[in-house]
């Protein structure tokens, strides 16, 4: 029997977390585990999550990445070879799939590539300059910032 929590004093005094409070909300819910995958942090604004794919051609896996959710999905395209096949076992999984990963703010596909049934995708989290912090230095005298793009 599983008992939740109620995340409700801990949303009140945070501002930005919803994300992590609907996460933790639904991490004991079952989940599809096809395609299985990691993901890895490669340094601290590099990351890489790789699906096994094995039994899918790059043409038939397809990644839209759309504001913060990425996308992997992959159909199987209509094969009439199979049907001349007689299969004593069927192991390799090829029904199609649709993986969803929610990603940070500023973080985007830098890359993907397939090879050996592994697909790659490579991602890279750029902060904008505007959202970076800077030092406030307090005065009396207003101070003026450099706007950084024009001096160069």
């Amino acid at each position: 029997m599983r008992q939740t929590l109620d995340w409700t004093p801990y949303r009140r005094s945070t501002v930005g977390f919803d994300r992590l409070f609907d996460f933790l909300e639904n991490a004991g819910q079952a989940a599809d585990s096809y395609p299985p995958y990691d993901v890895e942090k490669l340094s601290d604004d590099r990351y890489r999550i790789t699906l096994a794919v094995a039994g899918f051609k790059r043409d038939e896996i397809d990644i839209t990445s759309h504001q913060n959710l990425l996308t992997v999905a992959g159909r199987k395209a209509a094969n009439d070879d199979t049907s001349k096949r007689t299969m004593l076992h069927n192991g390799i999984a090829t029904r199609a799939f649709e993986r969803r990963f929610q990603l940070a703010d500023f973080v985007h596909v830098d890359s993907a590539d397939m090879a050996d049934g592994l697909l790659t995708i490579e991602l890279v989290r750029e902060v904008p300059e505007a959202m970076k912090p800077r030092k406030i230095n307090i005065g009396n005298e207003p101070t003026v910032i450099e706007d950084q793009r024009e001096a160069a």
